[in-house]
């Protein structure tokens, strides 16, 4: 029944107010409206409130609950009789969020006296418990999907699109379940490595046992063939027994044989190492230092993260993990390409966000962005570059030695001309032309988005040797990005390594746009499980596992 009278709505909502009864005289011979009818009058009262102290996402949640009871939505949770089945059915499901990575500490559900409430409890107590169970559905299916907090708030470089739940639909939705349950279960992410996270979770959590783990003091190279004792404490660090013949030892523990080197190989190989099979120093930091002392805190770090990814991946995309320093191109679960990256340094830091990739640039300019104008160029500039302000082609040594040129309003200009201890650099365009020494190599790949953030061929091939490779001023430099470049344009447009070939080769600088746009997902997932079960971890390289850690109480 819908009242669109002010006065008729003032004065059953103060019968309401007053008892039990629900006509506007006390002898009135019937209800003129049903016991649900108060409750949500007495719910649209309740959310009249003014709101303090709230995010954005709960202010949008409370107006979906303020329409979605103004325009005659029926009662969800309590009817005629009292609490309907399908509420218990949701506080069990809530109740359960920790198997999934969640707290249930953080939904407001009603006390359990009221779970025994019937036709006699006032209206006030079962307006109270609509509203709180309302709020907490809202509120588990937001974190389900998109995570309990504002990414943003975290770090200013996480800034993932979010694709969160509609409130007023998901109302509309849990009004004709009679189970919302596995309505509210099917927010979490579908992705397979956070139900494997989630697994492990549930292992540890369970109190599953774990192995003391081995660890191998400071000691020389272990190389294979070698003889050494901490051989055999490898051996045992990796899981890796003596070969045998009839019960018997083909040598002895301390041997390092051909298949301890493999096992060593696929170990440096999961940790981002080159995969020698020698176990120098930091093959030996990586064996130490197994997995992270609080190995709950991290699991948990990564299946949040896991909500920020959009939940199709079933076609073509780019996942770049910046702890690990690899990316993979995609299709579902297949890996189409993989290989190395060298991304930001620390004060540099790679954000982590998702965009499309529309075009690819061979033979690039590199157009430098004003942090490197400010902070790099204008020093050497004022003091002149370090010899004195001129080079014999007239340009600033600097300039000279980095193949760099100036424009400004469009028009090349000599920068020797130019008073750089009170010019306004930013007003200045600098740029490298093309070639084999320009900072981004022969190709480009463009995800436009206002980081400024893209994937680049780089000349500086010595970096992808490295086992920790944070270097870049932000950008992800791909090792064989000739490689990436066909994988792409194969798909695209039929290109074959020919025409990839052709197009570096001329040195002409050429835009290619892609008919299908390609998502890009920068990721920072600092634990990874493997087909077998076997968890691999990488260093929290930007510190955003311990800021989400002491932002999420974990």
């Amino acid at each position: 029944m819908r009242l669109r009278s002010g006065i008729a709505y003032g004065l059953i909502l103060g019968s309401v107010l007053a008892g039990p009864a629900f006509g506007v005289e006390p002898d009135a011979p019937e209800q003129l409206i049903t016991r649900a009818d108060a409750v949500r009058i007495l719910v649209q009262g309740r959310l009249s409130r003014t709101l303090h102290n709230k995010s954005e996402f709960e202010k949008t949640e409370h107006g979906a609950l303020v329409e979605y009871y103004a325009e005659g939505g029926k009662t969800l949770w309590v009817d005629e009789n009292g609490i309907k089945p399908k509420a218990h059915l949701l506080i069990k499901e809530i109740n359960r969020a920790e198997d999934y990575g969640l707290k249930a500490s953080d939904y407001d559900l009603p006390e359990e006296i009221i779970l025994t409430a019937s036709e006699k409890t006032p209206s006030g107590r079962l307006a109270e418990f609509e509203l709180k169970l309302s709020h907490a559905a809202l509120a588990y299916a937001r974190h389900a999907r998109g995570g309990r907090m504002a990414p943003g708030s975290i770090s200013r470089n996480l800034d993932p699109t979010l694709e969160l739940p509609e409130p007023l639909k998901m109302m509309e939705t849990l009004a004709v379940l009679d189970d919302p349950a596995p309505y509210l279960k099917d927010f979490h992410p579908k992705h397979p490595q956070f139900e494997a996270l989630r697994k492990v979770l549930l292992s540890i959590r369970g109190g599953a046992s774990e192995e003391k783990r081995i660890t191998l003091p400071n000691g020389p190279s272990l190389k294979p063939g070698n003889s050494h004792p901490q051989v055999a404490l490898l051996r045992k660090r990796l899981k890796v027994p003596v070969s045998m013949n009839n019960g018997v030892p083909l040598f002895p523990a301390k041997v390092y044989d051909s298949e301890l080197e493999l096992a060593v190989k696929a170990f440096q190989k999961s940790r981002g190492l080159t995969a020698e099979g020698i176990v120098g120093p930091g093959t030996r930091r990586a064996l130490n230092g197994g997995a992270p002392k609080n190995r709950v805190r991290t699991i948990l770090a990564n299946m949040e993260r896991w909500r920020w990814i959009p939940g199709d991946l079933d076609k073509m995309h780019i996942m770049v993990n910046v702890p690990e320093f690899y990316f993979r191109v995609k299709k579902g679960d297949k890996v189409v390409h993989s290989e190395r990256v060298v991304v930001g340094k620390l004060e540099n830091s790679t954000p982590i966000f998702s965009d499309t990739m529309e075009h690819l640039v061979f033979n690039p300019y590199w157009n430098v962005p004003n942090s490197i104008k400010v902070k790099e160029l204008l020093p050497h500039l004022r003091n002149g570059g370090g010899g004195g302000w001129f080079s014999a082609s007239s340009r600033p040594r600097v300039l000279q030695a980095h193949n760099l040129f100036v424009k400004y309003r469009g028009r090349k200009i000599d920068a020797s001309t130019i008073n750089w201890r009170s010019a306004n650099i930013k007003n200045y365009h600098f740029f490298q032309p093309p070639g084999g020494a320009n900072v981004l190599g022969f190709v480009k790949f463009m995800f436009p988005n206002k980081h400024a953030v893209y994937m680049h061929d780089t000349p500086t091939k010595s970096l992808f040797a490295q086992s920790k490779r944070a270097y870049s001023h932000g950008c992800i430099r791909v090792r064989n990005p000739r490689k990436l470049a066909e994988v792409i344009l194969r798909r695209d447009r039929g290109w074959s390594s020919g025409n990839v070939g052709a197009a570096i080769k001329s040195g002409k600088n050429q835009h290619v746009n892609l008919k299908n746009k390609i998502p890009v997902h920068i990721a920072y997932f600092t634990a990874r499980v493997g087909k077998n079960g076997k968890i691999t971890y990488f260093s929290d390289l930007y510190g955003h596992d311990s800021r989400m850690a002491s932002a999420l109480k974990l």
